[in-house]
C-alpha cells in the first residue's frame, strides 16, 4: 500500500490521478467514476451475429452498461428473438435485432443501410460474424478456404469501411468510437483440431486489427480484438455442449475452465467504454492462459 501511495503522491502532477478510497478518477480536473470510464449510456452499438454465443454475450454486457444495441445476422428471427429475451432482463440500454448477412458484399452494403436507417452515428461495431468448417487435412476442401476466408475477414473489412461515416460521427478526440473484433486462440497458436481455414482467418483478423488500427487512428477510433479460447456458443456445441464436457476441456486450460459470459462482458466495457480509450491495436486474449501454455517437457520421467 506505501508504494502505492508513493507512486500516487509521485504522480499528481500529472492530468490524470485516481482516488483509490472512492472510486474516482481525475482527469483534466474532472472528476470521473466508475460508470463514467466503462457505462454506455447514450451510446449505439452494433454486433454481428449477436443471436447467440459470444455475440450474445457481448449485446447483453453492452446493454446491461446502458447502450443502445443493435444485433444483426443471416437469421432475422433468431435476433428479433434474442433482444426480446435480452430486453426482459430490464437492463439499463435496449436490443433491436433485424437481419444482416455478411456473407456478400451486397448484404454488407444493405447492413449498413439498415443500421444507417437506425441511427445517425454508431460508436461501436463489433464484427464478431463467423462461420468455420472442419474435416482432416486429406480431405479439406479449397472452397471452405474461400468461403470462411470471405466472412471471416474479408467481410470484416468491408463493413468496418461501409459504417465508417456512422462512426466518424460519434468519435471524438476524448471519447473515440470503437471498432471490436472477434478473433481466437486457434489465431494466436499452432491449433488447428481440422479447422484449417478458421484457424487462419482468425490470425488474419488479429492482424488486420492492427493495421486498422493504424488507418483509423487519425479518425479517432480505436480497432482492438478479444482471442476466446473455449467458450458455450452454437460453434463449439459439439465440444463442451454439456456440463460434462465443459468440464473435461477446462481442465486442459490453465486457469481449470471454460469461458463465461462474464468474462466476455468484462473485455468489452474496457473495449468500448471511456477506460479503454488509449488502446488500439491490441488483441486481448480470453483463453485462460492457453495462449502461454508451454510445450510438454520433453524429459519427464528420463
Amino acid at each position: 500500500m506505501r508504494a502505492i501511495q508513493a507512486i500516487l503522491a509521485a504522480g499528481k502532477s500529472s492530468r490524470a490521478s485516481p482516488d483509490v478510497a472512492s472510486g474516482r478518477v481525475r482527469e483534466d480536473g474532472v472528476t470521473r467514476t466508475i460508470d463514467d470510464l466503462f457505462g454506455l449510456s447514450g451510446k449505439v452499438a452494433l454486433v454481428t451475429g449477436g443471436a447467440s454465443g459470444i455475440g450474445r454475450m457481448a449485446a447483453e454486457a453492452l446493454a446491461m452498461a446502458g447502450a443502445r444495441v443493435l444485433i444483426a445476422s443471416r437469421k432475422a428471427d433468431a435476433c428479433e428473438r434474442a433482444a426480446e429475451e435480452i430486453n426482459g432482463l430490464g437492463h439499463a440500454g435496449s436490443v433491436e435485432g433485424f437481419g444482416g448477412d455478411v456473407s456478400t458484399e451486397a448484404g454488407i452494403e444493405a447492413l449498413a443501410g439498415a443500421v444507417a436507417a437506425r441511427t445517425d452515428r454508431l460508436h461501436i461495431l463489433h464484427n464478431n460474424s463467423g462461420i468455420t468448417w472442419g474435416e482432416p487435412f486429406a480431405t479439406f476442401p479449397h472452397a471452405q478456404w474461400e468461403r470462411v476466408m470471405a466472412v471471416n475477414v474479408a467481410a470484416l473489412f468491408t463493413l468496418t469501411r461501409a459504417v465508417l461515416p456512422l462512426m466518424d460521427a460519434a468519435a471524438t478526440p476524448e471519447d473515440p468510437a470503437r471498432v471490436i473484433n472477434t478473433g481466437s486462440v486457434m489465431g494466436t497458436v499452432p491449433l488447428a483440431e481440422g479447422a484449417y481455414s478458421y484457424a487462419v482467418s482468425k490470425a488474419g483478423v488479429h492482424h488486420l486489427t492492427r493495421i486498422l488500427a493504424a488507418e483509423l487512428a487519425g479518425r479517432h477510433i480505436t480497432v482492438n480484438a478479444i482471442a476466446p479460447g473455449p467458450f458455450p456458443s452454437r460453434m463449439t456445441r459439439f465440444a463442451i455442449g454439456s456440463e460434462e464436457q465443459q468440464q473435461k476441456v477446462g481442465r486442459n486450460v490453465p486457469l481449470g475452465r471454460v469461458g463465461q459470459p462474464g468474462d466476455i462482458a468484462g473485455a468489452l466495457l474496457y473495449l468500448a467504454g471511456r477506460g479503454g480509450s488509449y488502446t488500439t491495436g491490441a488483441v486481448l486474449p480470453l483463453d485462460g492462459g492457453m495462449h502461454v501454455m508451454g510445450p510438454p517437457n520433453l524429459f519427464a520421467g528420463g
